[in-house]
């Protein structure tokens, strides 16, 4: 949502030309990436039954939504293969004197991406989730057939409107305001070619990149476009790209060493200042991710003055307490990131990138190792599970519209 629409005639050139920027890219952002869709579900009727037969009638089809085992398929596949965004179950066959049981109706698919939350579009109640591929979510039962319980007349299925709301499922989840460097970043560490330019703004969709090591280990990254003050409340593009940050487990914070002003007319922030304020835009929009773990990268060593800069910013925050209280009381966050790392870059140079890739990599080892130390008759069970996963993934596929 975007508030200065409308700009008043006493704002100055400045103003007026980061309005625009900010508007376009708003218009950029909406036909090229789509992370929210609508769309109508309908279960099958059922068939009628044969009343002095006492023939009963097939049940409707459902609908029901799976995750896509296609790591590039998109929303915007979706809405692009189905333009009419609604989906009907077919109905149950009535009951004959050839066929006193009618047939079920064939129950239908919809294929979705992974990450993929499903709410009623009319009452904004959470349905479910779709995380991985196979999953599946029944949506729409289809109707009742006729039979002497119902004086075999046959019932609709259901129908309903849904959003389907989607949430980046990366490792590392980038986190920053505008022109840190997140996508030279993204680009210098991942096979990933997100935009790059020398203004704020320039990232206006997430990129997902893959970081690979010698040994073929595989990391995804999520670069978001760029935060800005009041984010938590939906400003600029604030909801869109935070909620990104909730599927990812590991949080890397990317900060200008210089600060960084959102347009001249601002003070700027110093990078002690970016640390605390993100810290902050986190907290309001979901107090959980202030304990996820974290690392903090300071970028641009490349230039003048850098080291300076670094040094101050350290020193603030190893004794954070002494400092926080010249800050505005709405940007001090309740509690501080426990960061595991906290390096010095240059992503433009390429310098330290190596060492930042092993911090990844130590960092999300340490958060899956606990999920595999499974022994004995777990272990036994969690295959079990699997592979009751990969059959009915097999059936699924089969039956997919």
């Amino acid at each position: 949502m975007v508030y200065s629409i409308f700009i008043p005639i006493q704002f100055n050139f400045k103003m007026v030309r980061f309005t625009t920027i900010l508007f376009t890219s708003v218009r950029r952002y909406s036909p090229t990436f789509i992370d929210s869709l609508r769309i109508y579900v309908r279960g099958g009727t059922g068939g009628a039954g044969l009343m002095h037969l006492g023939g009963i009638g097939g049940r409707g089809g459902d609908v029901l939504i799976v995750g896509t085992p296609d790591s590039e398929f998109s929303l915007k596949d979706l809405k692009n293969k189905f333009p009419e965004k609604r989906f009907s179950a077919d109905a149950g066959e009535p009951s004959s004197r050839r066929s006193l049981s009618g047939w079920n109706g064939r129950s239908i698919f919809i294929q979705v991406p992974q990450g993929i939350t499903i709410f009623d579009a009319d009452t904004g109640k959470k349905i479910g989730i779709v995380n991985k591929a196979g999953d599946r979510l029944l949506v729409a039962r289809g109707g009742k057939g006729g039979d002497r319980f119902n004086r075999f007349q046959s019932r609709k299925g259901e129908s309903r409107k849904l959003l389907l709301d989607l949430r980046l499922i990366a490792d590392v989840g980038f986190v920053g305001f505008p022109n840190a460097g997140k996508s030279t970043l993204m680009n210098a560490i991942s096979k990933a070619t997100p935009t790059i330019a020398d203004y704020p703004f320039t990232t206006l969709r997430p990129h997902i990149g893959i970081m690979e090591y010698p040994d073929f280990r595989r990391i995804s990254c999520a670069d978001l476009p760029g935060l800005i003050e009041g984010a938590h409340i939906n400003l600029g593009m604030g909801h869109k790209f935070l909620k990104h940050i909730e599927r990812t487990k590991l949080l890397l914070f990317v900060v200008d060493v210089f600060g960084f002003s959102l347009y001249t007319n601002h003070n700027l922030r110093d990078a002690f200042e970016n640390v605390q304020l993100l810290t902050k835009e986190l907290e309001l929009y979901n107090k959980k991710l202030i304990s996820r773990p974290a690392i903090l990268v300071f970028n641009k060593m490349d230039m003048e003055g850098a080291n300076d800069k670094l040094e101050i910013a350290l020193e603030k925050l190893s004794s954070w307490e002494n400092y926080v209280d010249s800050l505005p009381e709405d940007m001090i966050p309740n509690r501080q990131m426990n960061f595991s790392s906290i390096l010095s870059i240059s992503a433009k140079q390429g310098t330290s990138l190596y060492e930042l890739k092993d911090s990844i990599r130590q960092a999300i080892d340490e958060i899956v190792t606990p999920k595999l130390r499974l022994t004995g008759d777990e272990n036994n069970k969690e295959l079990e599970k699997l592979h009751e996963r990969s059959l009915e993934t097999n059936l699924v596929r089969n039956v997919i519209v």
